[in-house]
């Protein structure tokens, strides 16, 4: 066990479960974790624009992939993907634009897509699902 559980595991004795706002952080970070092991660069995260909120901005060689987490602890409310609302893409795509924009990279390709991440009662990692091009 590294130290980061250890710490995470006498917290959350001290405390109790994981708030939902805590919830989404790890979630965040594990997917984060997740798309480095694979060879993506993380070149932003919780990147606030007027338009809305991008959860992570990555680089996989030239193509720029915004990535939406979601973090479940059951499907009691539905799927990840079902939890994606269509406001929720239109947003996600306009802040991508203003971003591209921005770094005049608007002729690059890009991609959305999604990652769900199933957390137990302590957060941790049950499972993670990548879905490339979810929207």
């Amino acid at each position: 066990m590294n130290l980061f559980a250890l710490l995470r595991s006498w917290w959350l004795k001290l405390k109790g479960s994981l708030t939902t706002y805590e919830r989404g952080k790890l979630a965040e970070r594990e997917a984060s974790l997740y798309l480095r092991r694979r060879g993506y660069s993380i070149i932003a995260q919780n990147l606030r624009l007027k338009a809305g909120e991008i959860d992570l901005v990555a680089l996989k060689g030239s193509l720029v992939v915004f990535v939406e987490v979601k973090a479940r602890s059951s499907n009691e409310f539905g799927t990840p993907l079902e939890g994606l609302t269509p406001q929720q893409q239109k947003r996600i795509k306009k802040a991508a634009e203003i971003f591209l924009a921005k770094r005049s990279w608007s002729e690059r390709d890009r991609r959305f897509d999604l990652i769900a991440i199933d957390l137990d009662e302590q957060g941790y990692v049950k499972r993670i699902e990548h879905i490339p091009d979810a929207f």
